[in-house]
């Protein structure tokens, strides 16, 4: 049993189905053309659907191992009706969710002391919102929680994380913009050692521009939190902005590059038609999706069911 607790209601579930709505209503429309006129799954079913793939972002490497699926399952069952395809391709994807099976509940045991969560992401994707909504989250689970200021190269950002710690109710170690965020690192996990917290939160800054500095700078977060709590950060989560569509798996394949990302949030689901996202970047670089953000509510950053997800995607 992990730490933190995965809860799916009835109106989780009613929040997804709605978040997922946009993503769903496109996606379908695009498969409903694909297959007009055809009644047997052929080439050029698999041709138009290749497409319908591709242009919901599920991304052209995960859009061809889904293709080479059913083509496999065509070719044994002989005959396939093109009624079947909402069935199989549910089926298929939820197959290679699967494969993506999340080892963070081993870590979470492991964890000797507060479990420490390093958050990284561009500015803009939703970082700092998804750091408030998960302190929420925990502390809902009766979790202690310790946020750390620790992007301090915008003061926007240390005020945003502020708002959030008074509005969740839990502490914020900070200190000036312009600070070394190793530093507010070393601060917060001490502190949060000290006060006997469950759960630390540590946000950083969301540069891209060069790619080595940040490597440098996430680098030197982590060693100096492991003086204080030797095998911190527990986790470090990638948080992608989900509208952005083909670029999330641009700044994924970037920061994956710059520190090991061990899960994923994907945000703003709600207002986008490229709910495909979540499907690639989960198969593609084979990093769990542990949330996703499907409204702008306190309670609408939703713990990844794959189940529930393709489930809200598929159900007609």
């Amino acid at each position: 049993m992990g730490l933190f607790k995965k809860i799916f209601s009835s109106e989780k579930k009613e929040s997804l189905d709605k978040g997922l709505e946009k993503s769903k209503t496109s996606f379908f429309d695009k498969l409903s053309k694909a297959v007009a006129g055809k009644s047997k799954v052929d080439d050029d079913v698999l041709d138009n659907l290749e497409e319908v793939l591709v242009t919901s972002d599920v991304g052209v490497d995960t859009t061809l191992k889904i293709i080479e699926r059913i083509e496999a399952r065509v070719a044994r069952d002989k005959f396939m009706g093109t009624e079947e395809l909402n069935v199989i391709l549910r089926e298929e994807i939820a197959g290679l969710l699967a494969e993506t099976e999340s080892n963070a509940a081993a870590s979470e045991e492991k964890a000797d002391g507060p479990y420490v969560i390093m958050v990284v992401g561009v500015n803009g994707v939703g970082k700092t919102t998804t750091i408030g909504k998960l302190a929420h989250q925990f502390t809902g689970q009766g979790l202690k929680v310790v946020l750390g200021a620790a992007d301090t190269f915008r003061a926007a950002a240390i005020d945003q994380l502020e708002v959030w710690s008074e509005r969740v109710n839990v502490p914020l170690i900070k200190q000036q913009m312009g600070s070394d965020p190793a530093s507010v690192a070393f601060d917060t996990v001490q502190a949060a050692q000290t006060q006997g917290a469950d759960v630390v939160l540590i946000d950083t800054a969301g540069r891209l521009h060069n790619k080595v500095n940040l490597m440098n700078e996430l680098s030197k977060i982590k060693r100096v939190m492991q003086k204080v709590i030797p095998d911190a950060p527990h986790e470090v989560m990638l948080v992608l902005d989900g509208s952005t569509g083909q670029n999330a798996f641009e700044q994924a394949k970037q920061f994956t590059k710059a520190t090991e990302v061990t899960s994923l949030a994907v945000t703003k689901l709600d207002g986008t038609a490229k709910g495909g996202v979540v499907i690639g970047i989960s198969d593609q670089f084979q990093i769990p999706v542990k949330y996703i953000g499907v409204g702008e509510g306190i309670e609408d950053l939703q713990s990844f069911d794959k189940h529930e997800f393709v489930d809200s995607f598929f159900n007609l």
